[in-house]
This record gives C-alpha cells, sequence and structure tokens, in this order.
C-alpha cells in the first residue's frame, strides 16, 4: 500500500498494475454524477446526510431498500434488521474475524479457516492474537491453454478443529477464482456441521458489482454471512461495506460502529439509495460492469499469454474479480524478487508470497506467483503485460543471476 500510494502521488509513469482500484467507467460514473447531482439540488437531503450522524446501522433508508431488493429478486427472508453497514470491507472483515475468532473467557481459542489459498492480502493482519488463521493448500487442476483453476481439499479442511468461523472470496482475490456452486454448497454444510458461520465475501461477486464471468448463484441463509460492498461498483472512495446476517450479529456489528465510529458513512448509501431502490443497480452491474471487465480480462489474458510463449508460465482461468494470477513455475528468482525488478522499471505489480495466510508450510509455489491488476487503462495495462512478460522471460534465461 505504501508504494501504491508513492506511485499515484508521485510524477513517475508508473504502470499502476498492482491494486484493487476499480477502473472509471463512464457509464456508471455518468449515473453515479446524477445521483450526486440529484442530492446536492436537494438542501434538506444534503443537509441530513452530510449535518447529521446516521445510525450505528447504518442509513435506514438504504437498508430498507437493500433488503426489498434482496428479498423480491432472490427470494432471502430477511429484512433491514438484516443488514449493517460498516466504514468498508476491511471494517467488516477486523469486526467479523475477532466477534468469532481468538482466545474466548471459557480459555478455547478459535480460528477463522480459509479453506482456498491464495486468499485475499487484507484479511492477514485483521487478527487481534497470533495463529488467528488456518488454511490449507489447494488442489490445482491444470487446463488446456496453459491455463489452471483452484479447487477446495475438503478432506483437508474436515480434519481440522478448533474453528470459529470459515471465509472465503467469491471471487477471489487475488485469483480470480470462482468456487463452484458444489463448493459453496459444500461449505455452507461443512460450518453448519461445525456450529460455525459461513462468512462469504462478495466484494465483486453477484449481485453486484457482478464482476463474474462464469455461472454462480448467490447464497445467504441464518448460518451465513453475505458482506458486500460500493467499492466495486464505483465508489470506493465513499468506504462502504454491507453486512448481511443474522439480526443478533447484525446488534453486534452496529455496537462495534457505535465504539469505533459513532456511524458508518453516510456519503455512498445516499448516492446508491435511488439505484438500489430502483433495482439500477443490479442492471448496470449485469449490463455495464461484468462484459467491461471480461472484455479487459479476456484481452490482457491473451495478451500475456503471447508474451510469455515457450515459458513455463500458467494463468489461473480468469473466472471473475480484476486480477490475472500469473503462475511461473520453476522461477529461478523469487516473486518477491520480480516485483522489485518490475518496480524499478515502472511496473507495480504484488508479490504472491503475501497471499497464503494461515498456512504454516512454505511452498515453492507460494514463491512464484504474481497478482497482477487489468482494470487500469488499456495502453497502460499493455505495456505493464509486456514489461511483466520481458521480466519474467529475463529471469528464467539469466538463472537468477
Amino acid at each position: 500500500m505504501a508504494d501504491l500510494g508513492a506511485a499515484m502521488s508521485g510524477e513517475a509513469d508508473m504502470c499502476m498494475l498492482g491494486g484493487g482500484n476499480p477502473a472509471h467507467i463512464p457509464e456508471v460514473e455518468a449515473r453515479l454524477c446524477e445521483s450526486v447531482r440529484a442530492l446536492a439540488a436537494d438542501s434538506d437531503a444534503l443537509g441530513r446526510v452530510i449535518g447529521d450522524y446516521d445510525g450505528p446501522q447504518g442509513n435506514a433508508a438504504f437498508l430498507q431498500s437493500l433488503a426489498t431488493l434482496l428479498s423480491s429478486e432472490f427470494g432471502w427472508e430477511l429484512g433491514p434488521e438484516n443488514i449493517a453497514l460498516t466504514q468498508g470491507s476491511q471494517n467488516s472483515f477486523f469486526a467479523l474475524f475477532n466477534i468469532f475468532g481468538g482466545t474466548f473467557p471459557d480459555g478455547s481459542h478459535r480460528r477463522i479457516l480459509l479453506p482456498l489459498t491464495p486468499e485475499y492480502i487484507g484479511y492477514s493482519d485483521a487478527g487481534l492474537q497470533p495463529d488467528f488463521f488456518v488454511s490449507t493448500p489447494p488442489v490445482i487442476e491444470m487446463l488446456d491453454d496453459r491455463l489452471f483453476k483452484y479447487h477446495i481439499d475438503f478432506d483437508a479442511i474436515e480434519a481440522l478443529d478448533d474453528l470459529g468461523a470459515i471465509c472465503v472470496s467469491r471471487p477471489t482475490n487475488p485469483t480470480g477464482n470462482v468456487l463452484t456452486d458444489v463448493e459453496v454448497t459444500r461449505l455452507d454444510a461443512f460450518a453448519k456441521s461445525r456450529g460455525i458461520p459461513l462468512i462469504l465475501d462478495n466484494a465483486y461477486g453477484t449481485p453486484f458489482p457482478n464482476i463474474i464471468f462464469t455461472d454462480a448463484e448467490p447464497l445467504w441463509n441464518e448460518n451465513t454471512v453475505v458482506c458486500m460492498s460500493l467499492s466495486k461498483f464505483g465508489l470506493p472512495g465513499t468506504r462502504t461495506g454491507i453486512v448481511i446476517a443474522r439480526e443478533e450479529l447484525i446488534r453486534v456489528i452496529s455496537g462495534f460502529n457505535a465504539v469505533c465510529s459513532l456511524a458508518p458513512t453516510s456519503m455512498g448509501a445516499a448516492i446508491a439509495q435511488p439505484l438500489v431502490e430502483s433495482g439500477e443497480i443490479l442492471t448496470l452491474s449485469r449490463d455495464v460492469i461484468r462484459p467491461y471487465y471480461e472484455k479487459k480480462a479476456l484481452d490482457a489474458l491473451a495478451l500475456l499469454q503471447s508474451e510469455l510463449k515457450g515459458l513455463d508460465c500458467y494463468l489461473h482461468t480468469p473466472e471473475g474479480a480484476l486480477f490475472l494470477w500469473l503462475w511461473c513455475k520453476g522461477l529461478p528468482i523469487t516473486s518477491e524478487e520480480l516485483y522489485e525488478r518490475l518496480k524499478a522499471r515502472g511496473v507495480l505489480v504484488v508479490s504472491g508470497h503475501y497471499y497464503f495466510p494461515g498456512r504454516a508450510d512454505q511452498t515453492d509455489h507460494q514463491r512464484e506467483c504474481i497478482r497482477i491488476t487489468f482494470s487500469q487503462p488499456t495502453d497502460q495495462v499493455e505495456r505493464g503485460l509486456v514489461m511483466i512478460a520481458e521480466e519474467v522471460r529475463r529471469a528464467y534465461e539469466e538463472g537468477g543471476q
């Protein structure tokens, strides 16, 4: 994050292929601007948004509209009492992880299970105690065209104990992997059998922003916590996280908000409210956001595959999110060294070794992968991908010297 911030504020012409900032999609930004203008034109409404605190659960009108939308579209039996807003997804996960993980008053210690690593880098430091996460290696399915896909090793996770909750992102940041509906159903059943919740990180997923390029059914029930966000829809600066859960847990999240920040921010909910009420948030996600990113993913994939031709390199099949996950098998240097070489050339990626929280083992695979963002302008992405391929090829040819 320090490198990304320095690059964003500096004058150097960096290819920003390392962050998670969404693209500036004209159709989406135009609709958001309409909403902002309408809000600004209503002095009473604007006064309430910027001059009054919302309750610690978040903006009541937004909560009601979202509950109505999710109930009507997916048949979820929930109301506004099942939804809370937070100061962004990172805030949501800090609260949830420390509710369900760590040392409890009876002396027991429970860990958060990440059933499929690589997994989101932002989880890694959210626990307040050591030995907070546990995860298992994935099953790797090799596909045609130098692609591969990760799957959950259910035999491995069923052997674990002392679990407080399960958490998985869908689509997965950093790999673009989308758990199949069968995998999600098995995780749900496993969580219920252990008496622990399943937390689904839906920051990129369905129903919005729907940056998902394969079939995936949304899931929610009383044992599931669905975390969403307005960031990847196009409002990252408003820091608006969404937690959907049973009423008892929502009361705890509201209390967390009250203690840590009095109330969640109001602006994101105010801007998005008319889009949620009308259902536009779903149609924009389906008809604009999803195809926009799918094209960028396929274009980036084709270019990188061409540039890496002849090398022992593989890409996770892009099923969603904003990233390509590159595996350079037998790479003579570590992914962190590759990161430094690329940064020196003006390309920012993220070294893959950060994305394996809760793993006690250290494998070659963890040191052979990098995450590449394709959400930035096309010329920047293309220029960066060519330089990535050049540095990877040079590493193989020089043998790490």
